[in-house]
């Protein structure tokens, strides 16, 4: 059953904007499939203007779907976003949408104000895309599984899950022998990060498996050692400086090695829009909840295991 009333025209609300995150630029740009290339490097991101400028137009546009109204942190960020990527309405607060629109996009990617960002929003009954990480609080964590109990409708990924570059690697899984050691490597913090090196190996393991982390780095090294039931050893690595290591997995097997490095940005992101707005229309979520909570409790413990001297945390200690 459909979440929208009218699934053949979806109208989606891009609300608020943090430092470092361009996604209400590069995201609202992919769906409404019109940009100005000039204005988004100028906003600071010349980045998304060049990866999108290198697509075709036709890859541009989401059938159906417009992001038809703007809110960000900062008013002038909104009167930037709304010009590059054509943008009709700015609002003066976010709850202005209920009412206006039929979803609402959260492109923030800082995990502990996403409680309080979403809460309006799905307390009203709009469903919600939030970005990475869902929340990186174990009792924020709890609201939104309580809110998943109630039947509540929100979902956040990072676009690693839909990393063309992993897909491939996961096709030639056997060519490893029995996978033993997962690693990879990202950039900026854990809070932020980290869940861009989980999503990187998640879908190469059954989820509900993973049963441990140990976290020896610090606050500005991450380095995340996690146990899988399968037997596979991983190492999710995020360290605040290493741009030149961005998005770098390795495969180790009993036969043999694999690796790839995420460059396709552009696909990860539309397929993660393509895969709520499908949402959207059929109702069918694309996974179950069950492995967001799993990924969030990796998140949370791998805060309280750097906290406490890199101590080995169980995901049976983070309750929800």
């Amino acid at each position: 059953m459909a979440l929208v009333k009218t699934p053949q025209r979806i109208r989606l609300a891009m609300l608020g904007m943090v430092d470092g995150n361009g996604h209400p630029y590069s995201w609202s740009a992919i769906v409404n499939g019109d940009y100005n290339a000039e204005a988004i490097a100028a906003g600071g991101y010349p980045g998304i203007a060049k990866y999108l400028s290198a697509e075709p137009k036709g890859a541009l546009g989401l059938d159906g779907v417009k992001v038809t109204h703007i809110w960000c942190d900062d008013p002038a960020d909104a009167a930037r976003v709304a010009e590059a990527v054509r943008i009709p309405n700015v609002v003066e607060t976010p709850e202005e949408v209920i009412g206006k629109v039929d979803a609402v996009v959260i492109p923030t990617d800082i995990g502990w104000e996403h409680l309080a960002r979403a809460k309006p929003f799905i307390e009203a009954g709009l469903p919600v895309f939030l970005d990475k990480p869902l929340t990186d609080r174990e009792d924020h964590l709890r609201q939104f599984v309580r809110w998943h109990r109630q039947g509540k409708v929100f979902l956040s990924t990072s676009a690693m899950r839909y990393s063309r570059e992993f897909a491939h690697l996961r096709q030639r899984l056997f060519e490893v022998g029995q996978v033993r050691l997962l690693t990879v490597s990202m950039h900026k913090s854990w809070e932020r990060y980290g869940i861009h090196a989980l999503e990187s190996v998640y879908p190469f393991l059954a989820p509900g498996g993973w049963l441990s982390v140990a976290n020896t780095g610090t606050s500005e090294a991450n380095v995340v050692h996690a146990r899988h039931r399968d037997g596979v050893e991983i190492v999710l690595a995020t360290i605040e400086d290493i741009v030149g290591a961005y998005g770098y997995l390795h495969v180790y097997g009993t036969r043999g090695f694999l690796s790839a490095r995420f460059s396709d940005t552009f696909h990860a992101f539309k397929k993660q829009l393509e895969v709520f707005v499908s949402y959207l229309r059929t109702g069918n979520p694309p996974f179950d909840f069950s492995q967001t909570i799993e990924q969030m409790k990796i998140i949370v413990a791998a805060i309280r295991s750097r906290d406490q001297g890199g101590r080995r945390v169980t995901l049976d200690e983070i309750e929800v």
